[in-house]
């Protein structure tokens, strides 16, 4: 849930940055913006593969958790959530190429503008976080150990 409220709130933090600009939401307005403002398309990409469960980040540690447990569990229900999975990381790689790449919009070419260092300070933390947790995973499910084993043990999920 941590790993979810990181990169939840990076992409929509990605998202009021150009609503900020740009006063609508319709992505159709957006496109062509790599080529105007650099650095919030990275940032939005890094929250995207992050989205994604790539590996790296805090998202491929939590899916490949529950993945590993379901198919342990139930493995029909593991195959049938799978392309759910690969679904959901293609919508995520088609909304970013609509977003972000496709055809200039001239009309909107002057309200681009990268975001301002307050903006880029207030992604910094996210995006660390994400990595760092999917680098070290180690320490959240640790931390999660003894509460979620007396859990197992004294509740009805045996």
């Amino acid at each position: 849930m941590s790993s979810h409220g990181l990169v939840s709130s990076a992409l929509f933090l990605c998202v009021g940055v150009l609503y900020d600009r740009h006063k609508t939401r319709l992505v159709r307005y957006y496109g062509g913006s790599v080529s105007t403002m650099p650095n919030l398309p990275t940032i939005f990409f890094s929250s995207t593969l992050a989205n994604m469960s790539s590996p790296g980040t805090s998202s491929f540690i939590g899916e490949f958790l529950i993945l590993v447990g379901a198919f342990q569990r139930n493995s029909l229900v593991a195959t049938l959530a799978a392309p759910g999975m690969i679904l959901g990381a293609a919508y995520s790689l088609w909304l970013y190429n609509r977003a972000v790449s496709g055809n200039l919009k001239p009309d909107f070419l002057h309200k681009f503008s990268d975001p301002n260092g307050r903006e880029v300070s207030i992604f910094i933390p996210f995006l660390v976080g994400v990595v760092w947790m999917g680098v070290h995973p180690k320490v959240f499910p640790d931390c999660m150990h003894t509460s979620v084993s007396n859990l197992v043990q004294h509740g009805k999920f045996h």
